[in-house]
């Protein structure tokens, strides 16, 4: 038998704006996920981006505590050119959420900027600096 990877997964405290966030992003979650204690979303090549409430991970995992110390996980997200890195960034940024590197040429050939969702999770908006 081989594993097949398959899902990435986010604990969050306040599932609506979390989806709010990555709704902002692009991903076309359903409104009426909002109510629901997990949220799968398969993203472009099957690969499901996953949501779950604290409430949920404690109904199973009771002495589960949130993560100190700073972050093990963030997500990437390509805008297609690096004037859209800096539209997406104003956007969200406009909105409240937290900016945590404003936009910048990267060495490695990329526009790069990352915001923070609502859980404080590290979120990269990058394109390629040349097409």
């Amino acid at each position: 038998m081989t594993a097949t990877f398959s899902a990435i997964e986010l604990v969050v405290a306040d599932l609506p704006a979390s989806l709010a966030f990555y709704r902002r992003l692009g991903l076309d979650i359903p409104a009426d996920a909002d109510q629901a204690p997990h949220v799968e979303f398969e993203l472009p090549g099957g690969i499901r981006l996953l949501w779950d409430t604290i409430e949920t991970i404690r109904s199973f995992t009771p002495d589960w505590t949130e993560p100190t110390g700073g972050h093990r996980l963030s997500l990437a997200f390509d805008c297609g050119t690096a004037a859209d890195v800096d539209s997406l960034f104003d956007e969200v940024t406009a909105a409240g959420y937290d900016g945590r590197k404003k936009p910048w040429d990267a060495p490695w050939g990329q526009r790069y900027a990352t915001v923070d969702d609502p859980d404080g999770n590290p979120v990269d908006l990058f394109a390629a600096l040349t097409p």
